[in-house]
């Protein structure tokens, strides 16, 4: 491969594969896939989640290694997606009652923002917020800034994920020394890769069935609803098929060759045998009630994570990806037990992705959410060059590109979808305790000026009083006192 002096690389954390990607951006918008490799995870990721530090952060090193090795070209700093059990959404609205016919400015909606950011969750954190409509007295709008009214109401749909989840993450790739450009919330990553701007402002649910999860993200009016990750996926399956006396690689061969997730009574061949190997055999009704039920408990789980507020207006319909979207007559699955009729399957990205590799090739949607992380990264990743006389695997100290810090962003200066790597955070919070550290000595400063003034008042009243005294009790004033005395005596004699 020719030497490429600027590529972009995403990591995708998944529960069975971790995913490192490399691509190149075309003025056309089209992208050029350099390199792509996979290590397995599934000894130290569970359900999108790391739960062993050493195992990932050696995988890391060798996903980077093996892409360097290809490029010919150090990597500087990678893009990475979050996702997994530990996220979740919540609902919350903020009401400030203003002022008779106030208008509505930017700098009071900013406020409600901050103060829907300084919310604290036990345990978690939000690392994303979705602004959904204002309601601005008894209407709602989108945009309420301009708008005159006496009440405004904001509602958020506020990202959590674990603090320790977090934390994990950021101390594998601080250990493995790899520097993170951005994060990037995986769903939506996805979902600006796979779904219409039709289907996300006439409403839809996108379904990512991964290995050990199931993630549904709600869409309507081009804004993000609802987002649940459900603990069942394909992997589940395999399990279940396991369970009839085989080992697991086995029941994932057959899982491949023979599972449907949806059969026709009329279709079942009460005869009909798969075999296991040269020696084994399972009954196909017994094998197709284990694969139904499964997947009947996951589209059950689905539907109930799709609120009924936006279950009737979800004109675009389900959009089903994931590795576990590949299972024979899973539209059909999911149109009978969600009643919803249009279901379509995104089995690959809506970008013209350029590549050789059969993995790519294949389109099967597997790679649908590390491609989503590939086209939103927007910095480049590339370092200098190898030297090809040199040992590709030693252990470097690499050189960072050479770009500015970028100034610590709040959660509304930022692109929906992407999160605060660690270092903003921590700069943030420094800005922030500075930002406290200046209000209060401006409050101090107010306060002492104010007790300055205070004495002043006092002292001139006091001054003021002394004076007045000191008039009282003057020559002048007791032989004005006593003249005028005089006079009214004289008068009353009379």
């Amino acid at each position: 491969m020719a030497e490429v002096k600027d590529f972009i690389v995403a990591i995708e954390l998944g529960s069975s594969k971790v995913t490192g990607i490399v691509g190149q951006k075309k003025p056309d918008g089209s992208i050029s896939v350099l390199a792509l490799v996979k290590e397995d995870s599934s000894s130290f990721i569970r359900k999108g989640v790391v739960y062993n530090i050493d195992k990932t952060v050696l995988c890391l090193k060798n996903i980077v290694k093996k892409l360097e090795a290809q490029l010919k070209t150090r990597i500087t700093q990678v893009f990475v997606g979050v996702g997994g059990q530990s996220i979740r959404s919540v609902k919350n609205s903020i009401v400030k009652d203003l002022p008779a016919d106030s208008i509505i400015t930017q700098d009071m909606v900013v406020r409600l923002m901050d103060a829907n950011g300084n919310l604290d969750y036990p345990d978690q954190k939000i690392i994303d917020v979705t602004e959904q409509e204002y309601r601005v007295d008894t209407q709602l709008q989108m945009d309420p800034v301009g708008i005159r009214a006496s009440r405004l109401e904001s509602n958020f749909l506020n990202i959590l994920v674990r603090n320790s989840f977090f934390q994990n993450l950021n101390k594998c790739f601080e250990t493995a020394n790899i520097k993170v450009a951005d994060m990037y919330l995986a769903p939506l990553a996805l979902a600006n890769a796979v779904l219409t701007e039709a289907e996300k402002r006439s409403g839809c649910a996108l379904i990512d069935i991964g290995a050990d999860t199931t993630t549904v993200s709600v869409f309507w009016k081009n804004v993000l609803r609802h987002l649940a990750v459900i603990p069942l996926g394909s992997s589940n399956v395999t399990k279940d098929i396991a369970s009839l006396q085989m080992e697991e690689h086995e029941a994932e061969q057959m899982k491949l060759k023979y599972a449907s997730a949806y059969t026709d009574n009329n279709d079942i061949d009460p005869n009909l045998k798969y075999s296991i190997d040269s020696a084994r055999q399972v009954e196909s009704r017994k094998f197709i009630e284990i694969v139904e039920a499964r997947m009947e408990e996951i589209i059950e789980n689905v539907r109930y994570q799709i609120p009924s507020d936006y279950y009737d207006k979800l004109l675009g319909g389900l959009i089903i990806t994931g590795g576990g979207s590949n299972m024979k007559d899973i539209e059909q699955a999911f149109i009978t037990h969600t009643h919803i009729e249009k279901v379509r399957v995104a089995k690959f990205v809506n970008a013209t992705i350029n590549s050789r590799n059969e993995q790519l090739k294949a389109r099967n949607g597997m790679l649908n959410t590390v491609l989503g992380l590939l086209l939103k990264g927007d910095i480049n990743c590339a370092g200098k060059n190898i030297n090809p006389n040199g040992n590709l695997f030693e252990s470097e100290e690499q050189s960072p590109v050479q770009t500015p810090d970028r100034k610590p962003r709040q959660l509304y200066e930022k692109e929906t979808g992407t999160i605060r790597t660690v270092q903003e955070e921590e700069r943030a919070a420094a800005a922030q305790r500075q930002a406290e550290e200046a209000r209060q000595a401006e409050e101090a400063r107010q306060a002492e000026e104010a007790r300055q003034a205070e004495e002043a008042r006092q002292a001139e009243e006091a001054r003021q009083a002394e004076e007045a005294r000191r008039r009282e009790n003057s020559f002048f004033n007791k032989m004005k006192k006593a003249l005028t005395k005089f006079g009214k005596d004289i008068v009353s004699e009379e």
